[in-house]
């Protein structure tokens, strides 16, 4: 089959490469993709936010029914490109518009979990400045302020700082404020075609700029996969408790969710409880749970896009374990510093693959072919190995290879859970 792939990140760095890796994707175009996804896909200009222009592209490309396009961001979801390009007869990966809601409103999203009785934190929704206060004052610090809407990862403030909570609040149409959820967070995806739902293996990633979890909240600095340290029936637990009842009761109410479903939970002393549900791949924890996977993703996912993933084989994944680093620029999160050439690429992928290899996030070529940093997460350098141990050394030794003038990188990603 011939596969679209839209978006521009890491993310959809990873999906490319994993699809090439595919031997039944016979074609593999990305729009509008980056300077390594060109590397693995052909690239298309595109408005990822225009549906018709999206529809429009699948129809230049010859896309059939027996093809897909895979819908990575948020925004476009929510924005109902999906949609337009299944009314072409084009099977889409990714929800439609009014389903991608449990990610474009996090209302929406407390309103389908309290009809589908799945444990989340307590909340409040407010619009208006003494509603923010009341909420506030009810909970106590920390302080959990998340803007209703897509923020891009950034709309979430945890403070126990009350006046901070407020003017986070301020700067919000309408907002959650939520009790605050103590234990280590998890992220767990699953592919699901509307009905049947198949989790895939869970990560943990790093949203602080930070070593220590210090410095402001950012998309995620790095992750990884497994987690030595969970019990080990929690995915089985989470898809009982968690996935399964959610998209049934969004089947219930007559929007069935068919893409990812991803799960952001805390492992409190009361037991599970979501965090959030987004309605994509994460970034950067795809990063590794792809590295780790074995079973083709073409054929996975035009299962769950055409809803024919209950007779799909079970997953077959690397027994070992994979962790991802993420390069950000210069003054990453706030204004990141963008055009800086970025050296080392080529010896990454001359002495570490195929262990590690580099992902592009925000990144662009010039007229000399030089490649140059275009975002504020840059790359992302995955590796794999036997243990986490492993994984780190290599993916820290492929990121000291790279040169990037202003960049900064964690150097603690998934030191806790290697060393046990």
């Amino acid at each position: 089959m011939k596969v679209l792939v839209i978006g521009g990140g890491a993310r959809e760095h990873a999906l490319c490469r994993s699809l090439s890796l595919d031997s039944d994707v016979t074609a593999l175009h990305c729009a509008p993709g980056n300077a390594g996804i060109a590397e693995v896909a052909t690239l298309h200009r595109v408005d990822a936010l225009d549906g018709a222009a999206v529809a429009a592209l699948a129809g230049e490309l010859g896309l059939t029914e027996h093809d897909l396009v895979i819908v990575g961001p948020e925004a476009p979801l929510v924005a109902g490109v999906g949609d337009a390009v299944r009314e072409r007869g084009v099977p889409v990966f990714g929800p439609s518009a009014r389903a991608a809601e449990l990610e474009g409103s996090k209302a929406f999203a407390k309103d389908v979990m309290a009809a589908a009785g799945v444990p989340t934190a307590r909340s409040y929704v407010c619009t208006t400045a003494e509603e923010v206060a009341s909420a506030l004052d009810a909970f106590g610090a920390p302080y959990v302020v998340k803007d209703d809407g897509l923020a891009a990862g950034k709309g979430v403030v945890v403070t126990d700082d009350v006046e901070a909570a407020a003017e986070h609040a301020a700067g919000c149409a309408r907002v959650v404020i939520e009790e605050f959820l103590d234990g280590p967070e998890v992220s767990l995806f699953a592919v699901t075609d509307g009905e049947t739902v198949l989790p895939l293996q869970p990560a943990q990633d790093f949203k602080r700029a930070h070593d220590g979890d210090a410095g402001p909240n950012t998309g995620g600095m790095g992750a990884y996969s497994p987690l030595p340290w969970a019990e080990p029936g929690l995915v089985q637990g989470v898809l009982e408790t968690v996935l399964q009842p959610t998209v049934d009761e969004l089947r219930r109410r007559g929007t069935p969710f068919s893409g990812l479903l991803y799960a952001g939970l805390a492992i409190t002393s009361r037991g599970v409880r979501v965090i959030e549900f987004n309605a994509r791949f994460g970034d950067p924890e795809t990063q590794v749970v792809l590295a780790r996977l074995r079973t083709p993703l073409g054929g996975l996912l035009y299962a769950a896009a055409t809803g024919r993933l209950a007779e799909f084989p079970p997953l077959r994944w690397d027994d070992g374990a994979a962790v991802t680093v993420v390069v950000a620029a210069e003054n990453y999160p706030s204004a990141p510093r963008k055009g800086d050439v970025i050296e080392g690429l080529a010896e990454v992928a001359a002495q570490d693959a195929p262990h590690a290899y580099v992902l592009h996030a925000g990144t662009r070529t010039d007229d000399s072919g030089r490649v140059l940093s275009d975002g504020g997460r840059v790359l992302s350098v995955t590796a794999s190995g036997a243990d986490l141990a492993q994984a780190r050394e290599r993916a820290y030794r492929a990121v000291g290879r790279i040169s990037l003038e202003g960049s900064h990188h964690r150097g603690d990603i998934a030191r806790a859970a290697a060393e046990g």
